[in-house]
């Protein structure tokens, strides 16, 4: 084998991977919307879960993707670990599909690069197949890279050290940890069960051989899906585990079976001489029988992922993002709709942190004034990270109404992160008065305390209208009637606290105190009529 045949095996197997890339890539991006709606169809039937995880591997054709989505979904608490090991264990029979795909001896590279071809052109006058061609290519050269590979790695059938490698390898476990290895080194195991396809159809790896190989390859496509879990929540961590152990499992289940069975004898009865199509046929009795065992005992798996991921693993809990996770850039539709779960934990926080400021106010409490002022880093740290994110989203292939929504979200975060700020201020003002023992009249704690109510019910009016997207003209109406109550109020409050102070019925230090808390509760009012405006605007 000559370094041309080396470097061409590197080609086909660079176009191999692109075409693979470029093909999920944008299916991905066609699908995405479609995502959101098949996980939300997923509950805790473990069947329904395996028939999400065929049909999310059948759009983006990768297991390996897949499972670091899942992943991912898990980690932003799409998913729970019980729907996560029921969908995990479809990706594995949805992969499958390529391997089959890739046994049957048709030029599909060159019908689907024509194919993509043709729907470029279409694309210039009909929208609706926008990003189809780019599919149509992909595709076209996932099977051009097969082809390739399979050409330059014929002249490997006359090296005869390349046959005393293959004749070495005579030991099950081996076999399996070379499976393992390759898949783990390229990181998808279409491309590793393609290449194997590749030896076995020009006739440079017997199918005894092959077939624990192939077992090996299902373990070593968790490797991935275990890296990508590390620095996330317990549960996510658990969900790489189970699709570890999903895969051990098949493997040693399987490979008993190839041992003390004429399984390959059986296989090759199914298709004779075409070592391809056994190859796909393994690996799609792999997957279904694996899942068939297993998918009953997925309780089983879940109890021990969480014997080897115990609780308490988790730190600082609230100082991260709960619903969010980087992974779900690669489907903005759902990236986009867990940005605005953050948005609405942020409201959560914040409005938590008026009342239990405004608390503090009424009668000082140590420990609610330090879960204010907690929850203010909270608040200080979800400002930061969710407008990070939300630049990055908006910098991806968003429709119409997740851009607006995008667009909202910028200003919500900022007027969420001025009410903390605010409170936090309500907050000072309760420690200042604590300290130096300042008390009120009956009248103007009675004035405040009203201000406070209005101010409350105003935020939680707002609040409730992002939340549920929905701004109704009634209701618009009422909060900026509410608006302008609350700003003539604090006005009138104002100057009538003014002549208290020039008529010596109220000190300078207590009016000082009383005004600070009307511009505190005048300025979170003009947020909350923000956010709901936010939605009126859309």
């Amino acid at each position: 084998m000559s370094i041309m045949n080396l470097v061409a095996l590197l080609g086909g197997l660079g176009v191999f991977l692109f075409g693979m890339h470029l093909m999920g890539e944008e299916l991905e991006k066609v699908a995405g919307s479609r995502l959101k709606k098949v996980l939300e169809m997923v509950t805790h039937n473990r069947f329904l879960a395996m028939l999400a995880g065929i049909a999310i591997t059948a759009v983006v054709q990768s297991s390996t993707a897949t499972t670091v989505m899942v992943v991912g979904f898990v980690n932003a608490n799409l998913l729970s670990l019980t729907q996560a090991v029921g969908v995990i264990m479809g990706a594995n029979v949805g992969t499958t599909v390529t391997s089959l795909l890739l046994s049957i001896k048709i030029d599909f590279g060159a019908i689907f690069c024509c194919a993509g071809l043709v729907l470029s052109v279409a694309e210039k006058r009909f929208k609706k197949v926008n990003g189809l061609s780019s599919i149509a290519i992909g595709v076209g050269l996932l099977f051009m890279g097969m082809n390739a590979m399979s050409t330059a790695m014929a002249p490997l059938r006359d090296w005869e050290g390349f046959r005393n490698i293959i004749l070495s390898i005579e030991n099950p476990v081996l076999a399996v940890a070379i499976g393992a290895v390759i898949t783990a080194v390229l990181h998808s195991s279409a491309a590793s069960v393609g290449i194997l396809q590749a030896l076995a159809g020009e006739g440079l790896i017997p199918l005894s051989t092959a077939i624990f190989i192939l077992f090996g390859q299902n373990i070593g496509t968790c490797l991935t899906a275990m890296v990508s879990s590390a620095g996330t929540g317990t549960a996510a961590r658990r969900t790489a585990v189970v699709h570890l152990m999903f895969n051990v499992i098949g493997t040693v289940i399987f490979t008993l079976i190839a041992c003390f069975l004429p399984f390959a004898t059986w296989v090759e009865a199914m298709s004779p001489g075409n070592l391809r199509l056994q190859i796909a046929l393994i690996h799609i009795i792999f997957n279904i029988g694996t899942t068939a065992i297993l998918l009953p005992a997925a309780p089983l798996l879940e109890r021990a992922a969480c014997l080897v991921i115990p609780d308490g693993a988790d730190t600082a809990e609230e100082m991260r993002m709960k619903y969010f996770d980087q992974r779900l850039l690669n489907t903005p539709p759902i990236a986009v709709q867990q940005l605005l779960r953050e948005v609405m934990r942020m409201g959560d926080i914040a409005r938590g942190n008026l009342t239990a400021a405004m608390s503090c106010f009424d009668e000082y409490n140590e420990e609610l004034s330090t879960t204010v002022s907690t929850n203010e880093d909270v608040l200080d740290y979800l400002n930061r990270e969710i407008t990070s994110k939300l630049i990055e989203v908006n910098g991806l292939d968003l429709n119409k109404k997740d851009t607006s929504l995008v667009g909202s979200l910028f200003h919500v975060v900022i007027d969420l992160e001025r009410v903390g700020d605010h409170a936090m201020n309500i907050l000072e003002a309760a420690q200042t008065r604590q300290q130096d023992d300042i008390r009120f009249s009956a009248k103007a704690q009675s004035e405040l305390d009203a201000l406070s109510a209005k101010v409350s019910e105003q935020l939680e009016r707002a609040l409730n209208v992002f939340q549920t997207q929905q701004a109704d003209s009634e209701t618009m109406a009422l909060i900026e009637r509410t608006e302008d109550e609350i700003d003539t109020e604090t006005e009138q409050l104002r100057a009538h606290h003014i002549d208290r102070v020039k008529s010596r019925k109220c000190s300078a230090r207590n009016g000082a105190i009383y005004l600070d808390m009307l511009t505190n509760l005048e300025r979170i009012g003009d947020h909350a009529e923000n956010i709901a405006g936010s939605i009126a605007e859309e």
